[in-house]
C-alpha cells in the first residue's frame, strides 16, 4: 500500500474516528485512486458532508507541491 493511502487511512480513522470496517469496505469499492476514498465513504454515508470537506482540506494541506516549493524558492 502506497504511503499516501496509509496516511490518508490514518487521517481517516484517528482523526475521524471512521471505523477500520468502513474504510475496508470502501476500499473494496474503490477502484480509482485512494483519493476517492474520502468520496466513496461519503457516498456509502459512511463519513457526513463535513467529514468528507476536512478530508479534503487534510488532502490539499498534504500534498501541496507549491507551498513547498516556496522553501526552495522564496519570491514566489
Amino acid at each position: 500500500m502506497p504511503e499516501s493511502t496509509r496516511l490518508l487511512i490514518q487521517f481517516l480513522t484517528d482523526e475521524l474516528e471512521v471505523s477500520s470496517d468502513s474504510v475496508a469496505l470502501a476500499l473494496e469499492y474503490c477502484d480509482q485512486p485512494p483519493t476517492l476514498l474520502p468520496i466513496v465513504l461519503w457516498q456509502y454515508g459512511l463519513i457526513n458532508l463535513s467529514e468528507l470537506e476536512k478530508t479534503f482540506d487534510w488532502l490539499a494541506e498534504s500534498t501541496c507541491v507549491i507551498r513547498n516549493a516556496r522553501l526552495i524558492y522564496p519570491q514566489w
